[in-house]
């Protein structure tokens, strides 16, 4: 039920007038998204090259939208492309029409982690994210009406109490936590209250667990973590109308926007291809070759 996805999707918009630029001859650093993604615009003579810089250790796909008065590029343009580990790269280069009166730059940006050309290993089974030997009721599955459809058509809630142990469906290297909220509601503007953690795996997707409760991160950022470990505490924060665990796993696409994709658990009945509404799966140990 993790509803407005996503909060690690970003989006600002900039204005910068040609005073502005007269002002700043050399450069302008605009952090397009807190300390993830940053525009550099840099000016020589008539001319504005857009740079688009990841501050980040993690592959990041990006989608940046340019209006521009007075400029002959373009009025509108958008850019998408994905970055690596601190990459810097050209987004744009605008060639000013001096003939038209310059009103300045609006800049939108988007992003979310992950690189646009990551391709799932589709023979990973995963664990269920919780401890060996329990079970835990299926809020809703993949496709399930109520939330989780487009983005979210492969997530699974599973009903869990406030507190319960999280553990990793798959290894990986911790990318993103965020724990301080402590507010859970259904209203519109409730998902930047989620507290949540995302895995990278190696295959460059991300498994990602929703609605953790304030200060329910076991893991920080870069931590290196194993199928089955305990990484944090369930809780009911976020986009949320009861205690529940949201779990998926998502690659980016083009245009910075995310996509659950469909995966395999394991389970003591065996491999569960769909997990189904109403159904409980018993977690078992499970390792594979690349855990």
């Amino acid at each position: 039920m993790k509803g407005h996805r996503k909060p690690d999707n970003r989006s600002l918009l900039t204005t910068v007038t040609s005073a502005f630029f007269l002002f700043c001859q050399s450069s302008v650093f605009a952090k397009c998204a807190d300390d993830w993604l940053a525009i550099d615009q840099v000016r020589d003579g008539e001319n504005i090259e857009l740079r688009a810089t990841n501050q980040q250790e993690f592959p990041i796909t990006y989608s940046i939208r340019v209006r521009a008065n007075g400029y002959s590029t373009m009025p509108s343009k958008t850019v998408s492309n994905a970055l690596d580990a601190q990459e810097t790269a050209q987004v744009m280069v605008l060639s000013r029409d001096t003939a038209v009166h310059d009103d300045g730059l609006r800049i939108s940006c988007s992003w979310t982690i992950g690189h646009e050309d990551a391709v799932h290993d589709d023979d990973y089974i995963y664990r269920l994210p919780y401890a060996d030997g329990m079970s835990y009721r299926v809020l809703q599955g993949f496709g399930s009406r109520f939330s989780h459809r487009g983005i979210e058509q492969y997530a699974v809630d599973f009903k869990m109490s406030v507190g319960t142990p999280v553990h990793a469906a798959r290894g990986g290297i911790v990318a993103r936590v965020v724990e301080e909220h402590d507010k859970g509601c259904w209203e519109d503007g409730c998902g930047q209250y989620a507290n949540f953690i995302v895995v990278m795996h190696d295959d460059g997707t991300t498994g990602e667990y929703y609605h953790l409760q304030q200060d329910g991160s076991l893991v920080e950022v870069g931590d290196k973590v194993i199928a089955g470990q305990q990484i944090g505490l369930s809780g009911n924060t976020g986009h949320t109308t009861m205690p529940h665990l949201h779990f998926a796993v998502y690659r980016a696409t083009t245009r910075a926007r995310p996509q659950s994709i469909p995966v395999n658990f394991i389970s003591a009945d065996g491999v569960v291809y769909q997990p189904r509404r109403g159904h409980r799966y018993l977690a078992v140990a499970y390792q594979q070759a690349d855990d």
